[in-house]
């Protein structure tokens, strides 16, 4: 993957979480609201931990490598389970409102195979790099010895 697109595609990713993250830290209250109405509570804790959830994991997707990068994702992908279980419960509605929540859990559901693949490659990557870094180079000792002329 080109470097480009991987930035493009995980800012992509992360947008919409950056985005909340941002939004619930400058309106605390109504983010404390938030979590009252989906029957979280404590609310204030668990507003302030759906903030750092965001706002930590898509750092860690968006500028950390290797293992971290992976360990942001799976935060990101186990968050957004847990989320739209809790907020697209479309199973329990009927009409408009079904489908529209239906929609969501849908494309929620699209967002966790992303942040799988990210974690999947940010894993594969970190296991390449650890693997480079701990290779014995080749002694010249090791080699066998080569008849005079046949080199």
């Amino acid at each position: 993957m080109t470097a480009l697109l991987d930035v493009v595609a995980r800012a992509g990713l992360c947008l919409a979480f950056v985005y909340s993250g941002i939004a619930k830290l400058a309106d605390f209250s109504s983010a404390v609201a938030e979590q009252a109405h989906f029957g979280l509570q404590p609310a204030v804790f668990f507003a302030a931990a759906t903030i750092v959830v965001q706002l930590g994991g898509a750092t860690m997707v968006l500028f950390c490598r290797g293992r971290w990068r992976a360990l942001g994702a799976l935060v990101l992908a186990g968050f957004t389970v847990a989320a739209t279980w809790i907020g697209h419960a479309f199973w329990t509605m009927q009409g408009m409102e079904r489908f529209h929540n239906l929609n969501a859990f849908l494309e929620h559901a699209g967002l966790v195979g992303g942040f799988l693949l990210v974690a999947a490659y940010a894993w594969r990557d970190a296991a390449s790099e650890h693997e480079s870094l701990h290779q014995q180079p080749e002694s010249p000792l090791s080699r066998p010895p080569t008849a005079p002329g046949s080199a």
